[in-house]
């Protein structure tokens, strides 16, 4: 069963991507689509049966490195957390890989884009179901490379080209951390085996070492080191550039992997290695930091953002922000539970304007739409799903988790933890804006696109709206159906030994002002954006002229990327160009093959004027030879 799970979505990833031209488009669509299926149907008895029994295992592929004491298998390894990845994952992609056939259908390369998106899905599945920090390197580029073609997808569009290379790029800073963390452990432990690892731990909890001049704790510097790798790929403040380019993808790129599954790998990093990290309150520290500038920064650019897509990219900036957090503060399986429910309302969200842009023939600034909710009335709904879950609407899935987040925060106790309450609450309050206006600027109002007749809206085909119809009730249910289980206060034993928990975090009994503030701002947040957003919409054009500078700071993202272009890209270019003129073309190619092609043209063209056709140049040139020979054997 396991090896299925990992192997079908490979298989049909190959099949597609090599032999696609010869089965056919729809013979790939089927193959593709319904062995991810087969994987997601595995992936759910395998957590049925880690509720019902503590199922875990460890199923050996092959030995991969064996040198002296230092062994490193290929395995599937499987206990709790590895099995609610499992179902994120694989849920998520079958959804997508069916919505994908619709969306896609005018696209000449459909059996490639399939076999990307399985491929991805195999990537995903290495990485999660690793025993050992090598195997999940493995996986860890794997999705980056995957990431890299499906950003890329439409090849002959230079925005997609320069999105995909600045993804790869950004994360190749992150992975260089992540690669150096990784060197650390084998040399100070030994061994890249998750249990090893894990055992070896406390031993050296008060081992220093110096890094770069500076004194480190070794636990504490390895746990920043992975997590710099965990902050390229969850798109975390500092690394996070390329998540919003990324949306230059095809929409169910964006709902695969920016959404649901590839970025969040780092917080499922950070989850996996807590018997590191509940040794470090450092690093724990600085992983809340980032977690909360991360969500306050990203729910204040997405306020002014106007690309719908770009809007819902920086929510998942912001939502990795709260998980982030949340595993800052020692409560772990609330990220994971966090993770869970908002891979279902961020899927949604964003096959919901998927459906959006197929309707208005590509048009993705919400400032071109409005007044289309009758025209376009299931859409509509299932957005206004996963809009209210996204904002933590009572009773439905974001409700339960991102409350709990704030909540196990601020019943930490600690400085870190009040802080990561009181950002946690303001950004939830934001959150609410930025979703309502995109709901109220898509759906509501007056029609503004001029290039399309609002008679020519129409809603999407069946096989775009049942894949998002699944996520909605996913986005619904999975808060109030896995609460108790995930962060209830039995949670540790359903957890079992997949997360570390040295000091037993009990969630107890916060204020009353604590569990009503949220929701009632989020409440509130509703009538205040459709009043501000649509009923007069001058309060914010007037707003908007007397704080221009705030403006444009928020629109450009507070200027990251003006910042990088300055530093490094300008810099690297001008060093690069300067290698390269005085490095490449003056010295290697002049003194290199330049400069040899003209030496033996200059001694061919000489050798030509011997090629007269006299008798006695010829016996010169014999004789020239024939003193040159009895040199270097007289001498030698």
């Amino acid at each position: 069963m396991e090896y299925g799970i990992v192997f079908l979505p490979l298989v049909a990833s190959i099949v597609s991507g090599f032999f696609g031209k010869k089965i056919g488009v729809k013979s790939c669509q089927i193959l593709t689509c319904s062995f991810v299926s087969i994987s997601a149907i595995l992936s759910l008895i395998i957590f049925y049966q880690v509720i019902v029994s503590g199922y875990t295992s460890n199923k050996l592929i092959f030995n991969w490195i064996g040198s002296g004491n230092f062994y490193v298998n290929w395995s599937i390894s499987i206990d709790t957390l590895t099995s609610v990845m499992l179902v994120v994952v694989s849920l998520i992609s079958s959804i997508i890989h069916f919505y994908s056939i619709g969306y896609m259908s005018h696209d000449p390369h459909k059996p490639r884009f399939m076999a990307y998106l399985s491929l991805f899905t195999f990537a995903m599945f290495t990485l999660i179901t690793a025993d050992n920090f090598l195997q999940l390197y493995f996986g860890w580029e794997g999705v980056g490379l995957c990431s890299y073609f499906l950003i890329g997808f439409w090849y002959k569009k230079p925005a997609a080209n320069a999105a995909a290379i600045k993804a790869f790029i950004v994360n190749r800073v992150g992975d260089f951390g992540f690669a150096i963390g990784i060197f650390l452990i084998f040399l100070f432990y030994g061994t890249v085996n998750y249990n090893e690892v894990f055992q070896q731990t406390p031993q050296l909890v008060q081992k220093e070492v110096i890094f770069f001049g500076i004194e480190f704790s070794l636990i504490t510097l390895i746990c920043l080191l992975l997590f710099i790798g965990a902050m390229g790929k969850s798109a975390q403040i500092l690394l996070h550039t390329w998540l919003p380019d990324a949306m230059e993808g095809p929409t169910p790129v964006s709902a695969l992997i920016h959404a649901a599954t590839m970025v969040t790998a780092g917080v499922f990093l950070v989850v996996k290695c807590s018997p590191l990290f509940e040794y470090s309150q450092t690093a724990l520290n600085v992983v809340t930091t980032v977690g909360m500038l991360t969500a306050f920064f990203a729910a204040t650019v997405a306020l002014v953002q106007n690309d719908i897509k770009r809007i819902i990219a920086y929510s998942t900036c912001s939502q990795l922000g709260y998980m982030f957090f949340a595993a800052g503060v020692g409560a772990y399986n609330v990220a994971i539970f966090h993770l869970f429910t908002h891979a279902f309302f961020k899927a949604l969200l964003f096959l919901g304007s998927g459906c959006v842009i197929h309707s208005f023939n590509e048009e993705q600034d919400v400032r071109f739409m409005g007044g289309v909710w009758k025209k376009l009335p299931y859409t509509y709904a299932l957005m206004v799903i996963g809009t209210l879950a996204l904002t933590g609407f009572p009773f439905l899935s974001g409700y339960y988790s991102k409350d709990a987040i704030i909540e196990f925060a601020y019943l930490r106790g600690s400085t870190f933890g009040y802080c990561a309450a009181a950002v946690g609450i303001f950004t939830a309050l934001l959150t609410a804006v930025y979703s309502w206006r995109l709901i109220f600027k898509t759906f509501h109002g007056k029609y503004n696109n001029k290039d399309n007749n609002l008679s020519s809206i129409h809603e999407s085909p069946l096989i775009m709206l049942l894949p998002s119809l699944l996520l909605a009730i996913g986005a619904i249910f999975t808060g109030i159906l896995f609460k108790e289980m995930f962060i209830g206060n039995n949670s540790t034993q359903f957890w079992n030994n997949s997360i570390l928990f040295l000091h037993i975090f009990q969630h107890g009994h916060p204020p009353t002002w604590l569990l009503i503030l949220t929701p009632l701002l989020v409440i509130i947040a509703i009538p205040f954006s459709y009043y501000l957003f649509v009923k007069n919409e001058k309060i914010l054009k007037n707003f908007i002229l007397k704080n221009q500078l705030l403006y444009n700071f928020l629109l450009n993202k507070w200027y990251f990327d003006e910042l990088y272009n300055f530093i490094f890209v300008r810099t690297f270019k001008k060093v690069g160009l300067f290698f390269w003129r005085k490095g490449d073309i003056n010295t290697i190619d002049r003194y290199g093959p330049d400069g040899l092609s003209r030496i033996v043209k200059t001694i061919s063209d000489k050798a030509v004027n011997f090629q007269s056709g006299y008798l006695y140049h010829y016996a010169f040139v014999m004789l020239i030879g024939f003193s040159i020979l009895l040199t270097y054997l007289i001498l030698y």
